[in-house]
């Protein structure tokens, strides 16, 4: 057969072909290979080693060729022809982006510590990546393209989480099944499992499994620690001392002037004296669990433990354990332990992140609240507590919900109180004192001597916007700290460091969001009123009160011998900036 009619045949099967003569130019190529290697038609005489090394090589090599992004060949057998030039030869290759990019997509899921099974719309088993060979002791080989339900089988005789997701079209998150597989390996993992949609068909489902020992083991070593710090603290304890179990913090330790944080404070004192659950709402950094801790202290449960668990840092099957507890036997080397809810009795729990707490634990949860009886993991019998719940969110409550994030009737349960903390950005009169205290903590910390703080430092933060709130300000006046000089005593703006990405300053003339205008000047002496006169007198008392109270107007109403209501007013109506004063008196504050 002639190579014309072998280059037509090649074509028809989607596979390109060159004759390459003894020196390496292109005497000829069919279409299909014109169009593999981004040809237009202008390939013929060009050398193929500057084209495509790759299609140079032995077939026997299997290299690649990249011709442009997401475009690979790859060179394959050829077909002998009877007309060939002398030394020439025919080249043959196919296009190899679906394989290449296979590979790479292999060699990110081998490089997982999780096991991986993925699965086709039949439940025909695809691919199974290294870890999970190791997890299920089997042979990929042998089970490729078989039914999954013929390689594993459960214990409780339940359908498989791959083909449930298939079926339901719907992600299983933080699941612990147990199964045996057809080599006799029994196997107990916590997996997620999520369908894989194209448009409205399901093509397909995977899972991504960890085995269960190495969880139970960190699982393991978490109760371990909360039992002997809860122990630690228990007030029959001769040895009993402060941890992370107690809470350190009281309303008093709160640094404030702003009376955004003076109405919450107020408003969380009367809280405390009740039994009822209470969400706590702010963005990242606010200081919500300093807010928790300090309703502990303020409540009559003060004498009682103070637990706090991040939902968010724990999987499903672990936070399960944690919060209700396990009895022994429930599962392999599970042993009989109290959870959260029983160790922290007659005391307070606090659900840090609650939003990212799994759906099905939230309803565990809602019974628990509803009944106050909890049930050990395992276990038939209950147990009553008595505990007052405390939550936390990042995010508004009725978002949580719109996004399925949050239980509406577990958020009825838990906001019967809502505290909202406002970002730092909407109380900006608290920066120079919230400066002041973290600028005296590294002190002592970082054995430094500043004790002032430059007013275009002052300017920078206010004129920031803190994503990151309190906890952020104080990481930038650690960072600065560190690396301001031992024998420097001003905190200038080139020791501050902050993110690149910052929102600019509003524009001239516009107040910032939580500030003030500067306030307008007085007229001159000689053109002012014997009623004037008095309100300027009255003015400046109140503002060298406001100052020697650090701009707490609560203070400066109780030394003024004025209710706080005809303080506000008096500020309000002779145009008292709070910020400005601040600024002011920084300069003599005693460090």
């Amino acid at each position: 057969m002639n190579y014309k009619d072998i280059f037509e045949i090649l074509s028809q099967c989607g596979l390109g072909a060159l004759l390459l003569s003894g020196d390496g130019k292109i005497l000829d190529i069919n279409a299909i290979g014109d169009q593999l290697l981004l040809g237009n038609g202008e390939m013929i005489g060009k050398h193929l080693s500057s084209i495509a090394p790759a299609l140079c090589e032995p077939v026997e090599k299997k290299k690649y060729e990249n011709i442009a992004f997401g475009k690979y060949v790859m060179r394959c057998p050829a077909p002998q022809a009877d007309d060939l030039p002398p030394r020439a030869q025919l080249v043959t290759f196919q296009d190899a982006s679906d394989s290449v990019q296979r590979d790479m997509l292999l060699s990110i899921v081998n490089q997982s510590t999780e096991g991986v099974i993925l699965c086709d719309e039949k439940s025909r088993i695809c691919l199974l990546n290294d870890a999970a060979v190791k997890m299920d002791s089997i042979v990929a080989s042998e089970v490729i393209g078989d039914n999954i339900r013929n390689v594993y089988f459960t214990h409780d005789h339940s359908d498989l989480l791959v083909p449930t997701v298939i079926r339901d079209k719907t992600p299983m998150r933080n699941v612990r099944q147990y199964y045996t597989t057809r080599y006799g390996h029994d196997v107990d993992i916590v997996s997620n499992s999520f369908p894989v949609l194209r448009g409205e068909q399901t093509i397909g489902g995977f899972s991504l499994m960890e085995d269960w020992a190495m969880v139970d083991q960190l699982h393991k070593q978490i109760i371990d620690l909360q039992e002997k710090l809860t122990e630690l603290t228990s007030p029959g304890n001769k040895r009993s001392t402060k941890s992370t179990l107690t809470a350190k913090y009281h309303f008093q330790d709160i640094t404030h002037v702003s009376t955004a944080m003076h109405d919450i404070i107020t408003h969380c004192k009367q809280v405390a004296k009740s039994d009822s659950s209470v969400m706590i709402y702010g963005e990242t950094g606010t200081g919500k669990e300093l807010i928790a801790q300090s309703l502990h202290n303020a409540s009559k449960r003060a004498n009682g433990p103070f637990l706090a668990i991040n939902c968010a840092a724990l999987p499903e099957p672990l936070l399960e354990s944690l919060l209700f507890g396990t009895e022994r036997g429930s599962y392999t080397g599970a042993e009989s332990r109290a959870g959260l809810f029983e160790q922290a009795n007659h005391g307070i729990l606090l659900l840090d992140e609650l939003n990212s707490m799994n759906i099905s634990v939230q309803s565990k949860l809602l019974r628990v609240l509803q009944d106050g009886m909890v049930r050990r993991v395992g276990s038939v019998s209950e147990t009553h507590v008595d505990v007052r719940v405390l939550s936390s969110i990042n995010v508004p409550p009725y978002q949580a919900i719109a996004e399925g994030n949050l239980r509406q009737d577990l958020f009825y349960r838990l906001g019967v109180v809502n505290i909202t903390v406002p970002p730092l950005r909407e109380r900006r009169e608290d920066i120079p004192l919230l400066a002041k205290q973290f600028i005296m903590e590294f002190n002592k910390k970082l054995g430094k001597n500043v004790s002032n703080l430059h007013l275009d430092t002052l300017n920078l933060f206010q004129e920031y916007q803190w994503p990151g709130n309190v906890r952020e300000f104080q990481h930038v006046i650690e960072h600065a700290m560190n690396i301001i000089p031992a024998d420097c005593s001003v905190l200038t703006p080139e020791y501050i460091f902050m993110p690149a990405v910052q929102h600019p300053p509003a524009a001239s003339g516009t107040p910032l969001p939580g500030t003030s205008q500067m306030p307008k000047k007085r007229a001159p002496a000689e053109e002012v009123s014997l009623n004037g006169h008095m309100q300027n007198v009255e003015r400046e008392a109140i503002c060298k009160v406001l100052r020697a109270c650090g701009g707490n107007v609560t203070k400066a109403a109780k030394l003024l011998k004025m209710s706080r209501q005809s303080l506000q007013y008096r500020i309000k109506r002779y145009q008292i900036d709070l910020q400005e004063l601040m600024q002011e008196a920084f300069q003599d504050l005693d460090f």
